[in-house]
């Protein structure tokens, strides 16, 4: 049977992965036959420095390839970033860096002389990647914190950014009470960046106004009562802020309030205050729904109510293709 013009016109793609992101390649190599993994070695000096050896490295030549990372601490960027800078130089046809967490992307601004703005000191890092053969690295990443930031890296690598918001609608539309659904931004910043992705949902907005040295967060504009309100944003670090939103709602008559973040940082087991066995959460979210874009949180939270993982891999391997 011949094939059609869209089947013989698909990469194979030879994926690499860090090995904390294993989980997540195994199922985007699942979703196309023109995915392979591929594997590394991953090893230390007795100094700590990296030895690292790329399996059937001179198989590469002429082919597609990409590699999945993950920067979910400094410690671990500097190994990734050395087989980062090597796959493109092994005369590959193509080379696709996914880093679905973009880590610093919160630090892209100065507000006082003195500040680092990480954002861009690791969008530096990045544009360095070398030249392939098939031209500048694509790099894929998933609901950066400011859309401004694609203009930090420089021509040798061409960002793609992608979003989970698909996933989020997806789930949405298959809850009981799908036609009750209410869409809230904790802030400004949220609703920018999401609203004309939700804007089938009624909306809500709050947001954090100072009163003496704290802010507190309030309801700005909508109607929750009566609703199920499912919270979205970028991110979550210790989840103060959805936490406080969620109060808000349910005091405005919101009958169920869930949470949805593309990015589960949670750094020092934050995840733990949203758990249904914690019994000061009083099961304040129903659903708390994120991507398995930070692969530490994923495990750490598998099987735990509310949570429930959304994962990238369809759309990781959709862009693969492209």
């Amino acid at each position: 049977m011949a094939l059609s013009q869209s089947q013989t016109k698909r990469k194979q793609v030879h994926l690499f992965y860090y090995p904390e992101c294993e989980d997540l390649a195994r199922k985007v190599a699942a979703q196309s036959n023109n995915i392979t993994l591929q594997t590394i070695k991953w090893r230390s000096f007795e100094d700590g420095f990296p030895n690292i050896y790329i399996n059937n490295a001179q198989d590469l030549r002429g082919q597609h390839v990409a590699f999945l990372a993950s920067f979910s601490s400094t410690g671990v960027i500097f190994e990734q970033l050395s087989v980062i800078y090597l796959l493109p130089r092994l005369f590959v046809a193509s080379f696709t860096l996914v880093l679905p967490f973009f880590p610093t992307g919160s630090f892209e601004r100065m507000e006082d002389e003195g500040d680092v703005a990480t954002a861009f000191t690791l969008s530096r890092m990045l544009t360095n990647i070398p030249i392939s053969r098939g031209g500048p690295t694509s790099l894929l990443i998933y609901d950066i914190h400011a859309l401004q930031e694609r203009f930090y890296f420089g021509d040798h690598v061409l960002p793609l950014f992608e979003t989970g918001i698909p996933l989020l609608k997806k789930r949405l539309h298959q809850l009981p009470d799908a036609d009750n659904i209410v869409v809230a931004f904790p802030d400004d910043g949220a609703w920018k960046r999401f609203h004309k992705l939700l804007d089938l949902f009624p909306m809500v907005v709050c947001t954090k106004v100072r009163e003496g040295d704290k802010r507190i967060v309030r309801l700005k504009e909508g109607n929750p009562a009566g609703c199920h309100v499912v919270i979205v944003d970028d991110l979550v670090q210790s989840g103060g802020t959805l936490y406080e939103c969620q109060k808000v709602l349910a005091a405005h008559g919101a009958v169920k309030v869930s949470a949805y973040v593309t990015h589960g940082v949670f750094p020092n087991r934050s995840w733990e205050r949203f758990t249904h066995k914690n019994e000061r959460s009083e099961k304040a979210f129903a659903y708390f729904w994120m991507t398995d874009s930070c692969p530490r949180t994923v495990k750490a939270i598998a099987n735990k109510a509310p949570f429930e993982v959304l994962s990238l891999a369809g759309s990781i391997a959709d862009a693969l293709q492209i």
